[in-house]
């Protein structure tokens, strides 16, 4: 994959957050110790699942990483 994920959650910033997908993004903007460089699902998910409180659900986490394999597979 070329972008990692941080990287495509970027696009989905908003000044004021009126979804899920951007308050995940605003959010992680924000979270200085987010892994920025990587593309590893397992990495992400556990930085997410042990480090985070603003992500609502994993489930989440699995939706918006779809987006982007399917996003960087185009």
């Amino acid at each position: 994959m070329n972008k990692s994920f941080y990287h495509f959650l970027m696009k989905f910033r908003q000044p004021s957050a009126n979804d899920e997908l951007s308050s995940f993004a605003n959010a992680a903007y924000k979270d200085h110790s987010f892994p920025k460089q990587s593309s590893d699902y397992q990495e992400l998910s556990d930085y997410l699942e042990l480090n985070v409180d603003y992500l609502p659900t994993v489930a989440f986490f699995d939706y918006v990483w779809e987006l982007y394999v399917e996003s960087e597979s185009k």
